[in-house]
């Protein structure tokens, strides 16, 4: 049985953490399938959007599965990092310019929570928890979620969900701005596939322009933030997709979108 069950409609690419009966923990198996999915996610042209879950009522993700990933000290890490190009965190190379979904069906733990931190929009059901444990188990949060999330939570609130290795619900991360918006476990899925699908309806260049904007512009002074911004702009003022948007609104159709 897969790991993952990956599904693509309509330009949306729904990945299923497929693990329920160790609470969607990632194994070294579902880590590789990770790793193949996000190579697929920026070759195929086909999704314009990906939403993340996890299967069954009770966990979305609940971080590296404990019981089969006991640390190795004959392992060496430059061998694994350099050679074997294996980071040993599955969010890690999770780079895409492509929009990035969590619909949060449950516990999501440790690298549950951090891949919101790499993700760009996270809709949670009422049942949802969230807490980086890693510090009660003697590790720490990693995969670069720690300088994410600081960038994007307040000192105070990252700070006690970090140090304290507690779990909040999902009240508590809404008000935190760790999660977008909480819906009932009913409306979740369908809720993240109305916005994926609204997305994925856009001008993809304009979609992916858009998003380059914010996350590349969040980490450099404004000078450089605004050059890029005229930059970017450059790029798709004479671009087909441009003209035809111009030319869909005055004839009143909707727009057939060519990603050039």
């Amino acid at each position: 049985m897969a790991s993952l069950n990956i599904a693509v409609e309509d330009k949306v690419a729904v990945c299923e953490f497929n693990r329920p009966q160790a609470m969607n923990s990632i194994d070294p198996e579902m880590r590789q399938e990770l790793y193949a999915f996000y190579r697929r996610i920026n070759e195929d042209e086909g999704i314009h959007a990906v939403v993340f879950t996890g299967a069954g009522d009770k966990a979305f993700c609940t971080g590296a599965d404990l019981k089969k990933t006991l640390p190795d000290p004959n392992q060496s890490y430059a061998r694994q990092l350099l050679v074997e190009r294996d980071t040993g965190s599955a969010f890690m190379g999770l780079e895409t310019d492509k929009p990035l979904i969590c619909a949060v069906n449950g516990y999501a733990l440790a690298g549950g929570t951090e891949l919101l931190a790499i993700t760009d929009i996270a809709i949670a059901s009422e049942n949802a928890k969230f807490g980086l444990s890693e510090v009660k188990r003697g590790s720490i949060p990693w995969g670069g979620s720690i300088p994410r999330l600081a960038r994007s939570l307040s000192k105070t609130d990252f700070m006690l969900l970090l140090l304290t290795g507690d779990t909040i619900d999902a009240q508590e991360a809404l008000r935190m701005g760790l999660v977008s918006k909480v819906v009932p476990h009913a409306d979740l899925m369908p809720t993240a596939m109305d916005i994926a699908r609204r997305i994925a309806h856009n001008a993809p260049l304009s979609v992916r322009a858009a998003k380059q904007l914010f996350t590349r512009g969040a980490d450099m002074p404004l000078t450089q933030a605004l050059a890029l911004d005229k930059f970017m702009y450059g790029l798709l003022k004479d671009t087909e997709d441009r003209v035809e948007g111009r030319k869909a609104f005055a004839e009143k159709r909707n727009p057939v979108w060519k990603g050039r």
